[in-house]
């Protein structure tokens, strides 16, 4: 099981980015998959999640509204679109999988495997 996170960047507020965590080892009706995030010194939290079985979504309040997550499954890859960005979305992104992902959408501790991340900055 391996993934591929991609598409991090600098933008300004108000800006969009487009990550993308390309799966191998498996395919996306398998397992879920979960966007991480880490800012400095602070713990990682759970971003959004798309389930294996239906595709159900779920975000973490901060985001919502701003982010969407996707997948292709031609592809194995997920999406995750950033809109309207803040400072506060600063931060290392990270995709993850596991097979407790479609339970614990946004629990860490529930993904099993983790992509290396990549940066967002948001600044102007």
């Amino acid at each position: 099981v391996q993934l591929q996170a991609s598409g991090g960047g600098l933008v300004q507020p108000g800006g969009s980015l487009r990550l993308s965590c390309a799966a191998s080892g498996f395919t996306l009706d398998y397992y879920a998959i979960g966007w991480f995030r880490q800012a400095p010194g602070k713990e990682r939290e759970g971003v959004s999640c798309i389930s294996s079985s239906d595709g159900s979504t779920y975000y973490a309040d901060s985001v919502k509204g701003r982010f969407t997550i996707s997948r292709d499954n031609a592809k194995n890859t997920v999406y995750l679109q950033m809109n309207s960005l803040k400072p506060e979305d600063t931060a290392v992104y990270y995709c993850a999988t596991g097979p407790s992902g479609s339970y614990y959408p946004l629990l860490r501790s529930a993904y099993d495997y983790w992509g290396q991340g990549t940066q967002v900055t948001v600044s102007s």
